[in-house]
């Protein structure tokens, strides 16, 4: 049977609509186990107990650090503005709580863009108790980082103690989280742009520490010396109120850095080993310096050291060894000892020293993070030295934004409805005056 021109072409054309769908079978067949792998990596997220009950117990931990960061405020200022200064940090657990659920959470963590998150969990509605985060609710994971974003602001009052309006506090505390915190947080923790160049921050060295303590040194030169300062001696009223809250800020600091892990497993296990290490080694080495330095030892110096370790460790907890914990927080002590001498020589009014523990510990701790690093990252000494100028434009880019947008807050409020307490209710107390009670009535 002869084939003409054009049953040939009919056939060359079903051939290879043959040999192409025979490719076809053959490439999808030798695709199976690579779609397979595909489909495993983007399985859903599936709730693990132990992870969850691991992070509720971290965020209760975290919350319980506002608080004891009032007892360690309040007992550092004069006794007629102990309860000011408790109330600076009890406020921001209200004011900070229902911003931070409104809609702080979702400018740090919606996905929005390199700078700042979108609404989309606006008043959380897009939550459920089945929605995840990774391997822990959803509802866990927000409130976790919330307890983050209430204690930064409260961080900032060490620096207006015993001289700011209540009144200003509080806008100011709303305006600062929403303007300021919630951004930074998207740039390192919301995927942003500083998370996307790889900085490191574990738990929150620049986020957290560095943006409250240049927020603190604005606010201190905003406001000025308190009535006195420096001719006058403003002695600690309470030390052992003071020694409390140190106390209960060491405890928290377990679940804020072994909590960042977000997991019950060994990560976790070694941000509670690095931060119990350094923070131990920078009590020690802040004690000696005073101890060389001044001839004895002192209580608030002891407290001051071991919230210095905390500060520094933070933003490597979960990437650098415990024996590099150790060299941080012995360096860190010294570092912060002459880092709280600095409104000496410059004249600012630092009420409770935030600029040198959390400003400066937490710029110094971000740094050696690129140093350090070798777990979940290399830094400097492990052959990266790109990881070092990661983290320098971190702490420069974090260290100008805040700067920049807490002047911008601080001048504003200033000029509407002012920043400072008249004179007269300065030299009462701001207790009586302004919140109509006293803390000791005995």
């Amino acid at each position: 049977m002869a084939f003409s021109m054009r049953d040939y072409v009919k056939f060359l054309f079903r051939e290879k609509l043959l040999i192409s769908s025979g490719m076809l079978a053959l490439l999808i067949f030798a695709a199976l186990p690579i779609c397979s792998a595909f489909a495993e990596d983007a399985a859903p997220a599936v709730l693990n107990s132990g992870d969850t009950a691991w992070v509720l117990a971290s965020t209760a931990l975290v919350m319980l650090m506002t608080p004891g960061l009032a007892f360690f405020y309040a007992g550092m200022v004069r006794k007629k503005n102990v309860l000011s200064t408790c109330m600076h940090s009890f406020v921001a657990l209200g004011v900070i709580g229902v911003q931070w659920m409104i809609l702080g959470y979702t400018l740090s963590f919606g996905a929005g863009n390199n700078f700042v998150g979108d609404l989309k969990s606006f008043l959380l509605l897009d939550m459920t108790p089945e929605t995840l985060n990774g391997t822990i609710p959803a509802y866990v994971y927000m409130w976790f980082q919330g307890m983050f974003a209430i204690i930064t602001p409260a961080l900032i009052s060490g620096s207006i103690a015993e001289r700011m309006k209540f009144s200003s506090y509080v806008i100011f505390l709303i305006l600062w989280a929403t303007l300021v915190y919630d951004p930074v947080a998207h740039w390192v923790w919301g995927n942003g742009w500083l998370q996307k160049y790889g900085a490191l921050d574990f738990a929150g060295g620049t986020v957290v520490h560095l943006l409250s303590g240049i927020s603190a040194l604005v606010m201190a030169l905003k406001l000025g010396k308190r009535k006195g300062y420096p001719s006058e001696a403003f002695i600690p009223h309470n030390l052992t109120m003071t020694l409390l809250g140190a106390g209960l800020l060491w405890f928290g600091w377990f679940g804020f850095n072994s909590g960042s892990a977000l997991k019950a497993d060994g990560i976790a296990g070694l941000a509670f080993s690095t931060t119990m290490t350094a923070s131990a080694a920078a009590a020690f080495s802040w004690m000696m310096m005073e101890w060389i330095f001044h001839g004895k030892p002192s209580a608030l110096g002891i407290a001051s050291g071991l919230v210095a370790g905390l500060v520094v460790i933070t933003p490597a907890a979960g990437f650098v060894t415990p024996s590099w914990a150790l060299v941080m927080g012995l360096a860190g002590g010294v570092i912060c000892y002459y880092g709280v001498r600095i409104k000496l020589k410059l004249g600012f009014d630092d009420s409770l020293d935030v600029v040198g523990v959390h400003g400066i510990g937490g710029s110094f701790g971000a740094i050696c993070t690129g140093i350090f690093a070798s777990i979940g990252g290399a830094g400097l000494i492990y052959g990266n030295p790109e990881q070092l100028l990661k983290q320098v434009v971190g702490v420069g880019a974090t260290a100008i934004y805040g700067l920049i947008l807490t002047w911008i807050i601080a001048t504003v409020l200033d000029k509407t409805i002012g920043l400072r307490v008249d004179e007269e209710t300065e030299t009462l107390g701001l207790d009586r005056e302004l919140h109509g009670e006293v803390g000791y009535t005995i």
